[in-house]
């Protein structure tokens, strides 16, 4: 009987293994083998994370009729994450998200150049090895209380996209049973570098590929936000939200001011939100709600900036289960710095220097 059992023991001994191995999602054009990792949670919730730009993949909620919903955008295959098609979707981005004037910046008297790939301006860290671009090692892991995870790592290379220093990374994820994916960044260099990670999740409450987010409500905890010129590039003032269409500081349906700026250059929102409360742990730093369906998406940091983007570049793009990305279909709620501020003396620093660590976190909390 004894050594019966143990043969049954040894024989699910492979099967209980697979259940922490990822799976393989594909291979890229360079024959990179990409993985996906599941996150599960106690209110059958589902977060799917890829090694490919230590992306979120897919976030499955319970929708009213007990079925699962998804609320982001993506790509079923490895096929469309390297498309023209993939506007950072999901994706961990940097070396510094958002966009640095005219590819260039100076630290302690000496002058970088990085690769351009926004017209005249750098965007998002780069054109071929952007943290979108490459392929993460992931690992399952657990957080102190026992919620389930998965730690990315990566380390870019002096001089990738002209960036100085060997930068190490890490993006732990965590899910909860608060239904909270909470985002760990901890980073570090030999060189002075700067730094700017962020999360590109497009969120949809009322599912991925739904017509619009325009019925959305969002309310930000910032009274002040970050003038642009037609390019998109600061212009070093930051400015009070009250009398302005960017003025959020109320709960306020997305579509009701969104015309002031579809006809210029931005297309929607695209703006910087400086965040009036910033401590060591998380705090509030928006809440987006979705009336029909009741749904209540939290973002909560300690990172001093809040960008909205509206998918105003979405071009109808097929995704994940066939999902039609529209323009302002979907929006992007991502906590980071200020853009440009390694150009901007009066914005908080992005530089990071050796012996000095880049930690921060966002947590994305679905109600």
């Amino acid at each position: 009987m004894r050594n019966a059992l143990c043969l049954c023991l040894f024989a699910l001994l492979p099967a209980l293994g697979r259940a922490q191995d990822p799976a393989v999602f594909g291979t890229t054009k360079n024959g990179v083998k990409v993985e996906r990792f599941e996150l599960r949670n106690a209110q059958g919730t589902k977060v799917d994370l890829i090694s490919l730009g230590a992306t979120v993949q897919r976030w499955e909620v319970m929708g009213k009729d007990k079925k699962p919903l998804n609320i982001v955008c993506g790509f079923s295959d490895v096929a469309g994450y390297e498309s023209d098609g993939n506007q950072y979707f999901g994706c961990t981005t940097g070396r510094v998200a958002g966009r640095i004037a005219n590819g260039r910046f100076s630290i302690d008297g000496k002058e970088y150049k990085v690769a351009v790939n926004n017209g005249k301006h750098h965007l998002h860290g780069g054109v071929k090895s952007s943290l979108d671009k490459v392929v993460w090692k992931g690992a399952y892991t657990k957080d102190k209380a026992g919620n389930p995870g998965v730690r990315f790592n990566y380390t870019s290379p002096d001089g990738d996209e002209g960036y100085p220093g060997n930068l190490k990374m890490e993006v732990l994820y965590t899910l909860n049973d608060k239904n909270e994916l909470r985002i760990d960044y901890d980073a570090t260099t030999d060189k002075a570098t700067p730094i700017n990670l962020t999360n590109h999740s497009y969120f949809n409450l009322a599912g991925s590929g739904a017509d619009t987010v325009l019925d959305h409500e969002l309310k930000v905890e910032g009274n002040q936000y970050v003038p642009t010129d037609d390019e998109l590039i600061p212009t070093g003032k930051i400015e009070s939200v009250k009398g302005t269409p960017v003025d959020f500081t109320k709960s306020t349906k997305l579509g009701d001011r969104i015309g002031a700026f579809t006809k210029g250059p931005f297309k929607g929102y695209d703006h910087t939100f400086v965040l009036s409360k910033r401590g060591k742990a998380p705090t509030l730093a928006a809440t987006l709600r979705h009336p029909a369906s009741g749904r209540v998406l939290k973002v909560l940091t300690n990172q001093p900036a809040l960008q909205l983007y509206t998918g105003n570049h979405l071009k109808s793009q097929k995704g994940t289960d066939g999902a039609i990305y529209k323009q302002h279909s979907a929006i992007c709620l991502e906590t980071q710095y200020i853009p440009d501020a390694i150009n901007q003396p009066s914005f908080p620093s992005v530089v990071l220097r050796p012996g000095e660590a880049f930690r921060f976190t966002c947590i994305y909390r679905v109600e």
